[in-house]
């Protein structure tokens, strides 16, 4: 193993799917996590991006739009970050577009490999079925990059999980080739669900939160809440805290520390208005009980 000064990084901008650090761990690399202020949307910034580069980093981590927080990357924004990237031709940028359909409010999703295609020699665009048709279960992922890194890529994969199934190939396929009226109708229905309950998860006393403009999730900011004692007497110091108390109230959900930032945590609205409005009417209850 390299040199403990010798090893690679890896830059994440927090808020990140849980597994992105992880990621770079097993590659033997060492994760940098760029925390993306509340004031800037939660989005990584030129200048945050360029404070992180150092000549160990190899990879730039993107995910727009982005689970957890549902924010989303203009045009505009990646082209800010493509400059800096521009500037340090030793960082590869991994594009995870998996909710690239999921956006609201008439957005346009934009594609680091298209906005700014002098990168493109070193950028890995990822994607799958999962998120936009529906097909967790049917384990299709693809990927789009440089003819030598997606060869690399297929060696590695075939040595580990073998491929994916015929039947798996075939449905996604369909999926991808075929009409495309169903993601407009769930895009629609994610908005309608996204601007009935906004409000409601806002309004909990405590709770903030913005409103996400991609992917399905709710990342409300719950510091009201830390200091104060629950029904058991606990006193919720952090995050995690607060999702424990919501379990014990009925709601399962995920502390914003796993996604590299607090105090927040996310609520999934892949789930009927129903379910959500359960869900909200739980945790006002449980905020309620607070003191």
């Amino acid at each position: 193993m390299a040199p403990l000064e010798a090893v690679a990084e890896g830059v994440i901008p927090a808020t990140y799917w849980v597994r992105y650090p992880d990621m770079v761990l097993v590659a033997e690399g060492t994760p940098v996590c760029v925390t993306a202020e509340p004031a800037d949307g939660l989005k990584l910034t030129p200048a945050a991006l360029d404070a992180a580069i150092t000549p160990r980093t190899k990879w730039l981590i993107l995910n727009s739009p982005c689970n957890p927080s549902g924010t989303v990357l203009s045009a505009q924004e990646l082209k800010g970050l493509a400059e800096v990237l521009d500037r340090h031709p030793h960082v590869w940028i991994l594009a995870d577009e998996i909710y690239e359909h999921i956006l609201f409010d008439g957005r346009r999703f934009a594609s680091m490999a298209a906005v700014a295609p002098q990168l493109a020699s070193r950028t890995l665009t990822v994607n799958g079925v999962s998120k936009a048709y529906a097909m967790t279960g049917w384990r299709i992922g693809f990927a789009g990059g440089p003819p030598g890194l997606i060869r690399a890529m297929a060696k590695m994969q075939s040595q580990s999980t073998s491929s994916p199934s015929s039947v798996s190939q075939a449905a996604a396929l369909a999926a991808l080739t075929g009409p495309q009226d169903i993601v407009r109708k769930h895009c629609a229905e994610f908005e309608a669900r996204r601007d009935r309950f906004k409000p409601v998860l806002a309004a909990v006393p405590g709770l903030t939160c913005d409103l996400p403009h991609g992917a399905f999730y709710f990342f409300p900011r719950c510091e009201g809440w830390v200091g104060k004692r629950t029904p058991r007497g606990l006193v919720i110091s952090t995050d995690e805290d607060a999702a424990l108390y919501l379990l014990d109230s009925g709601v399962s959900l995920v502390h914003g520390g796993a996604y590299g930032i607090s105090p927040y945590f996310r609520v999934s609205f892949a789930t009927s208005m129903d379910n959500l409005g359960e869900a909200c009417r739980r945790i006002g209850e449980a905020a309620a009980r607070l003191s």
